[in-house]
């Protein structure tokens, strides 16, 4: 699945982990509208990070909404979350130069 995790855009990569980080119990449908893209596309991201180890969902245990999960960052996932941070910040800058 690492090369599934190539194809998505760092920015996004980026932006569900930061989300994720702050509300971890955001739904896949909430988590879409939030980035602007499809459910499809965030299934898609979500379980290439899952399968990779930087995030894991739980499911709610004395939730009757079996649906409902729980998306926590892993140490994998905080690490992988900061090197994104410092490569979107050296693109923004290059784009700012560039300007």
């Amino acid at each position: 699945m690492a090369r599934a995790l190539k194809k998505i855009d760092p920015d996004v990569h980026f932006r569900v982990l930061h989300f994720l980080e702050e509300e971890p119990e955001l739904t896949q449908r909430e988590l879409a509208q939030k980035l602007g893209i499809s459910l499809g596309g965030v299934n898609y991201c979500l379980k290439a990070l899952i399968e990779i180890g930087y995030i894991k969902a739980d499911n709610f245990g004395k939730n009757t909404n079996k649906t409902a999960y729980l998306y926590l960052l892993t140490p994998q996932g905080f690490s992988e979350k900061a090197n994104l941070a410092a490569g979107f910040l050296k693109r923004k800058m290059a784009e700012y130069q560039a300007l």
